[in-house]
């Protein structure tokens, strides 16, 4: 069965991808790690490194965003072949939702079983601070609330169902499994659990809209991971993801604070040793 994709992301086109991925390196993945804004480090834990550039890999959106090196390391990390995204892709940039999360079904066609996500986000929750870790146990989808959701259109059941499950969408085994090592590494400090909001961007929010979030019981906000998170779970993959909390929502109209993206990759560049020990030491001891 063919079934069309005006976004570049049907079954067909994703197995051309990942077909020419695995000509193209010997690693076939059971793990998957996208790294958010100034979080990539974590590929330079990778043994015996592949390097493909997006630019090269057919079908593939180009990543635009400063911190973001645009590429996939395919290699061994703690025994386990994996592929890390450098950079990922985000509605701002102007790609439809689809094309935006179409490295996650290539992931599936290469035999993916786990996705480990992690980004740079603001924290609304005001126990939160700065350098603060944020395990995701669920997620709000803004724009998906709008209509804008990686998996409307035709559904393809080669990769899914029509209307996949999502309150399991964040592994309960592993969120447990992130506590327990971050105690062990003494991490527990900074280490959170909390609801994490997408939002489109490219503008940081406003005052009322932090406000509004997190009445509505978000505790920290980006421009990523949920859609990657819907597409996984609709392929039957299991999700793990961390928020890094790079800086604080302004909430309050006397304050004197704005948030940027430079503070964002530089609390990145603070904390990543340790969210790269912290990765490293679950993936170790996952099944």
């Amino acid at each position: 069965m063919m079934l069309s994709s005006a976004h570049g992301n049907s079954y067909e086109e994703c197995k051309i991808t990942s077909d020419w991925l695995q000509a193209h390196t010997d690693v076939r993945p059971v793990l998957a790690i996208v790294c958010g804004s100034g979080l990539g480090g974590l590929a330079k834990t990778i043994k015996d490194p592949v390097i493909l550039k997006y630019q090269d890999i057919p079908n593939f959106p180009q990543s635009t965003v400063h911190g973001h090196a645009g590429q996939l390391v395919f290699g061994t990390l703690q025994g386990k072949q994996c592929v890390c995204m450098q950079g990922r892709f985000h509605l701002y940039e102007g790609y439809p939702v689809q094309k935006i999360t179409l490295p996650i079904r290539v992931f599936k066609l290469m035999g993916v079983q786990t996705v480990i996500l992690t980004n740079a986000a603001g924290g609304l929750n005001p126990g939160y601070r700065v350098g603060d870790v944020m395990v995701i146990r669920d997620h709000i989808n803004m724009p998906g609330m709008a209509g804008n959701n990686p998996l409307a259109g035709l559904n393809d059941e080669r990769f899914g169902v029509r209307f996949p499950c999502m309150s399991d969408a964040y592994d309960r085994k592993l969120r447990e499994m992130a506590h327990e090592v971050g105690e062990e590494l003494g991490f527990s400090d900074f280490l959170k659990e909390g609801v994490y909001c997408v939002l489109g961007g490219p503008s940081f929010e406003t005052i009322a809209e932090c406000r509004m979030l997190h009445s509505m019981g978000a505790d920290a906000v980006g421009m990523s991971t949920g859609h990657e998170v819907i597409v996984a779970r609709h392929c039957g993959m299991r999700c793990f993801a961390l928020s890094l909390i790079s800086n604080q929502s302004v909430m309050d109209y006397s304050s004197e604070e704005k948030a940027n993206h430079e503070e964002v990759l530089e609390t990145g560049k603070g904390r990543a040793a340790q969210m790269e020990q912290l990765v490293s030491t679950i993936v170790a001891r996952m099944e």
